[in-house]
C-alpha cells in the first residue's frame, strides 16, 4: 500500500491533477455560500421541510448549500435527472438508441442532449421550490417587487447556479481524478458528517449520564460497522466464468469472467423512490390553504416515509426500480450476443438462449441480494431515527447509513482506482 502511495505522489502529472480537482472543488464550496439575490433568507432558514424526503436528500447532496438557499441550492442534481431521463429515452426511442452505436459523436449527441435537459428541469425546480417555501410575495426581500420578473430572475440565477456546477463537474472530469459529477455530490455528503458529529456531542455529551456516553459511543462504532459493510458490498461481485474456443492451452488455467456487481443500480432506486414520493407532498405544499386538512392529512400519511404506510410503500418502490434499473442496465441478450460473437461460452452452458437465461438467472438471484442491501440502506436512518428517539432538526442532522454513505464510499473507490491506473500509465509510458 505503501508502495502505491509513493508512487501516486512521486508523479507530477497525477498531483497536478489532483491539485486542479481540489481546487475545482474549493471554488464549488464558496459558491455554495453565496446566497440567492432579493429572496428573504430568513423565512426558509425557519422552513423545515428541507431537513427530510427528496429535499433532505438534495440538502445532503449539495452540502447543506439547499439550507443557506445558495445559487448552487439545486447542485449537480438537474444533470443527475437528466441523465437518468436521456438514459430511460434511449430505451423506447429508437433514434436515441442508436446513438449508443454511433461512438464519439453518438457520445456527444447524448451529453448536450443531457445538458439542455438539465438546464430545463433546473429552471422548473429552481421556479417550483422558490414559490413552494411559502405564500406568494412572502419570499421576496420587504421593499422589492414581488411580480413574475422578480420570480422568473431568481429562478434564472439558480438556473444559472446548476450550469456552473456542471461545468466544474466536466471540468473535474477532463483534467482532475474521477468522475466529476460523483466528485461533487461526495464532497457535499462529506461536509454532512462534522454536523452529524457536533449533533451528536450537543445531545449525549452535554450530560453527566454515563447512559448518555455510552449512548454517543454506541451510535459511533454503529456507524463504522456500517462502512464496513458498505465497503464490503461495493467491491462483492459474482463472477460468471467463461472459456473461448479458438484458444490454445488444454488444461491451463482460464481466468476469464463476467463480474457481476451485486449492486448494479447503486443509489439510483433511492432517488427514484424519493422524487417520486416527494411530488404529491410538494403539491400539497404548494397548495397549502386550497387542500382541506383532511385530504393533507391523507396523503401525508400515504406518501411520506416517516409514517407507516408511506415507508412501506417506499420500500416497495426501491425493489421495483432495482430490478427494472438493473436488468436495463445489464441486459442477458446482449451479454450472450457478445459472447457468442467473441467464440466465448460459460462452461457447461450452451450458447445462445441457454446463455442468456442463464445469465438472467445469476443476474436476478444477485438483484434479489443487492435490492436486500440497498433497502435495509435506505431503511437505516429512518430506523435508527426512530429507535433513538431523533426528531425534526437532529433527524436530518444525524444519518447513519443512507443512500449518502454509498455514494462516498463508490467515489473513494473509483477515485483510489484512477489515481493508481494514472500513476501506472505514466510509469510505463516513461519505460519507452
Amino acid at each position: 500500500m505503501w508502495q502505491r502511495i509513493k508512487n501516486v505522489l512521486a508523479n507530477k502529472t497525477v498531483m497536478i491533477r489532483v491539485g486542479m480537482t481540489l481546487l475545482l472543488i474549493l471554488v464549488f464550496r464558496i459558491a455554495s455560500y453565496i446566497p440567492i439575490p432579493l429572496f428573504n433568507i430568513e423565512l426558509f432558514q425557519n422552513n423545515t421541510t428541507w431537513s427530510s424526503g427528496f429535499l433532505g436528500i438534495l440538502n445532503s447532496y449539495t452540502g447543506q448549500a439547499l439550507a443557506r438557499f445558495s445559487v448552487l441550492s439545486l447542485g449537480i442534481s438537474p444533470y443527475i435527472t437528466a441523465s437518468i431521463a436521456v438514459q430511460l429515452l434511449q430505451v423506447v426511442i429508437p433514434q436515441m438508441k442508436e446513438w449508443q452505436e454511433q461512438g464519439d459523436a453518438g457520445k456527444a449527441k447524448t451529453q448536450r442532449t443531457t445538458k439542455y435537459l438539465a438546464l430545463v428541469l433546473a429552471f422548473a425546480q429552481a421556479l417550483l421550490l422558490i414559490l413552494g417555501t411559502g405564500v406568494r410575495g412572502s419570499q421576496i426581500q420587504v421593499g422589492v417587487d414581488s411580480g413574475f420578473f422578480t420570480y422568473f430572475y431568481m429562478a434564472m440565477v439558480v438556473t444559472a447556479g446548476s450550469a456552473f456546477t456542471i461545468w466544474l463537474a466536466d471540468q473535474i472530469t477532463a483534467k482532475g481524478i474521477g468522475n466529476g459529477s460523483s466528485m461533487l455530490i461526495a464532497v457535499g455528503v462529506l461536509t454532512s458528517i462534522p454536523l452529524m458529529i457536533t449533533t451528536l456531542g450537543d445531545k449525549y455529551l452535554g450530560t453527566d449520564k454515563w447512559e448518555d456516553l455510552t449512548i454517543y459511543i454506541g451510535i459511533l462504532v454503529l456507524y463504522v460497522l456500517i462502512l464496513l459493510g458498505v465497503v464490503y458490498m461495493n467491491i462483492a461481485k459474482r463472477k460468471i466464468p467463461i472459456s473461448y474456443s479458438n484458444r490454445q492451452g488444454g488444461t491451463t488455467k482460464n481466468d476469464s469472467n463476467i463480474p457481476l456487481k451485486i449492486n448494479s443500480a447503486g443509489v439510483l432506486p433511492v432517488i427514484f423512490a424519493s422524487t417520486l414520493l416527494s411530488v404529491p407532498l410538494s403539491m400539497v405544499g404548494f397548495l397549502e390553504g386550497i387542500v382541506d386538512a383532511n385530504t393533507s392529512s391523507w396523503i401525508q400519511s400515504i406518501f411520506s416515509y416517516q409514517e407507516p404506510i408511506g415507508f412501506i410503500f417506499y420500500l416497495i418502490l426501491i425493489v421495483v426500480f432495482s430490478f427494472f434499473y438493473t436488468f436495463m442496465v445489464t441486459n442477458p441478450h446482449k451479454i450472450a450476443d457478445n459472447l457468442s460473437k467473441s467464440n466465448a461460452y460459460v462452461p457447461g452452458v450452451r450458447p445462445g438462449d441457454d446463455t442468456k437465461n442463464y445469465i438472467a438467472r445469476i443476474l436476478f438471484k444477485v438483484t434479489v441480494v443487492g435490492t436486500v442491501y440497498l433497502v435495509v440502506l435506505a431503511a437505516l436512518p429512518i430506523i435508527t431515527a426512530w429507535v433513538f428517539g431523533f426528531v425534526g432538526q437532529e433527524a436530518a442532522n444525524i444519518t447513519l447509513g443512507g443512500t449518502g454513505l454509498l455514494i462516498v464510499v463508490g467515489v473513494a473507490a473509483d477515485t483510489t482506482q484512477t489515481l493508481e491506473a494514472q500513476a501506472n500509465q505514466e510509469t510505463y509510458q516513461g519505460l519507452f
